[in-house]
């Protein structure tokens, strides 16, 4: 079925107005704690947008529905109702309820590749259904689940015998592998779409999503890379043409997994950061799963609260960090998230 954009932003409009938009449901359980207010100060625009600070002030789908999340869960309707406006007058495709990957106010065009980026699209509709619930509006409900149909039709797929979610559209395939990122696997936001749409494709995506987490750990650390391929007989190698690191997007692997309760799966994060704690040694902001070779500076603050979430310990150490950009404190916020059922 073809993707009808103008339904889509008529949704929206009804959802702004709160108009004829009601819908009866439990309001579930999920706060943010102190995440959201610092982060909207140091990022938020009254226009919408959430700006990328250490990243020439671009921003993209990810930084939205990272914003829309945190607002959600703060109970904050002003900035997120002006969040998921700003994502579909600038981000949102015409041609599918998905939405492009970045937006730079210095481009004459500043949506310049319509790619999207699959975890922006899950965050976005996962905040959708967070919001949707709590404020009794249908109409972002409605527009959630036309995000989840266009990432089942568009971007979840089997390769090698195993059934995949690709980083965008375009881009991640060659007869010979597919390029992957594991830090996509939002599991906390994969459990509400499964428990949303019956399980089904989720289903899968969630099981062979847990296959590929284990037969991604990777040299003597077993740790995985921020990218990885998938190849024939459901290998999988960290990604060629990229550096074999477990770092700035592997970071969140770790964290999306303690959000979900999955524990069990976060050991060997845990046994690499206990490592160098016992030691009262730095954490390396990353390191090469092949050479074990590490970065020259540590791990940003927001690095540090995953390891304190996961970890279940306090990590205070704080000597030559830098002051905390943009992805650093979505760490620390998300570190600060509680979940509950």
């Amino acid at each position: 079925m073809p993707f009808d954009r103008r339904a889509f932003l008529l949704a929206t409009g009804c959802a702004m107005a709160s108009v004829g938009c009601s819908v009866a449901s439990t309001t579930p359980k999920t706060m943010a704690l102190n995440s959201w207010p610092g982060f909207k100060a140091s990022f938020y625009s009254d226009d919408g947008r959430i700006i990328d600070t250490g990243n020439r002030g671009i921003s993209h789908s990810e930084g939205q529905g990272y914003g829309m999340l945190l607002a959600a869960l703060a109970d904050d309707k002003p900035a997120f109702e002006a969040m998921f406006r700003w994502s579909n007058e600038h981000l949102l495709r015409a041609d599918m309820a998905l939405f492009s990957w970045r937006y730079d106010p210095a481009l004459e065009v500043p949506v310049s590749d319509p790619n999207n980026a699959s975890d922006g699209d899950i965050l976005i509709a996962w905040a959708l259904m967070i919001a949707g619930q709590r404020w009794h509006y249908a109409a972002y409900l409605e527009s959630a689940t036309a995000v989840r149909q266009a990432i089942r039709t568009h971007l979840l797929v089997e390769r090698h015998g195993l059934f995949v979610l690709l980083p965008g559209v375009a881009g991640f395939e060659t007869a010979e592998r597919t390029t992957l990122n594991p830090s996509y696997y939002i599991w906390p936001a994969f459990d509400r779409f499964r428990a949303a749409d019956g399980g089904g494709v989720w289903d899968r995506l969630i099981a062979d999503g847990e296959t590929m987490m284990d037969r991604s750990r990777f040299g003597a650390l077993g740790l995985p890379t921020d990218w990885v391929d998938l190849q024939a007989g459901g290998i999988f190698q960290p990604a060629k043409g990229r550096p074999a690191r477990f770092g700035f997007d592997a970071i969140r692997v770790p964290l999306y997994l303690a959000l979900a309760g999955r524990d069990e799966q976060t050991a060997n994060f845990r046994n690499y950061w206990d490592a160098y704690l016992r030691q009262g040694r730095a954490i390396p902001a990353w390191v090469d799963v092949e050479t074990g070779e590490t970065a020259p500076f540590p791990l940003s603050r927001g690095g540090l609260d995953i390891v304190s979430r996961v970890s279940r310990t306090t990590v205070t150490e704080t000597a030559n960090l830098p002051v905390q950009d943009y992805y650093s404190s979505v760490l620390s916020a998300l570190a600060g998230v509680k979940l509950e059922p």
